[in-house]
């Protein structure tokens, strides 16, 4: 079993930043794949970034490349979104995932889940 714990959400204003962190205890966290998800409302939740455990590649949507950066700390069991120029389109609540694998862009391939943090990002 991972229990993961997001925090760093909060209201900011657009072109503020935000650093998400999500702390991870339980099984190894240095061999999951660690993901970062969103879901707004009335929306599908939507992938946003993961990075492997091996090699430490990432990933990031599209809609967030160049704006948000994915990290780890193995040592502190921590996986961070960093959040820069934010727009009202990224108000959203933001779950971290454990994926004991090499990573997806599904949220269904993921194997744990944080209870989310809200980020609201207003104009």
């Amino acid at each position: 079993q991972v229990q993961l714990v997001e925090s760093g959400g909060g209201l900011v204003q657009a072109g503020g930043s935000l650093r998400l962190s999500c702390a991870a205890s339980g099984r190894t966290f240095s061999s999951y794949t660690m993901g970062w998800f969103r879901q707004a409302p009335g929306k599908e939740r939507e992938f946003v970034a993961f990075i492997r455990w091996r090699g430490g590649s990432t990933y990031h949507a599209d809609s967030v490349k160049g704006r948000f950066t994915i990290s780890r700390d193995n040592a502190k069991n921590t996986v961070y979104l960093q959040m820069n120029s934010l727009k009202p389109e990224d108000t959203a609540v933001y779950y971290c995932a454990a994926d004991y694998g090499l990573g997806s862009f599904k949220d269904y391939d993921y194997d744990y889940w944080g209870q989310g943090t809200q980020v609201t990002v207003s104009s």
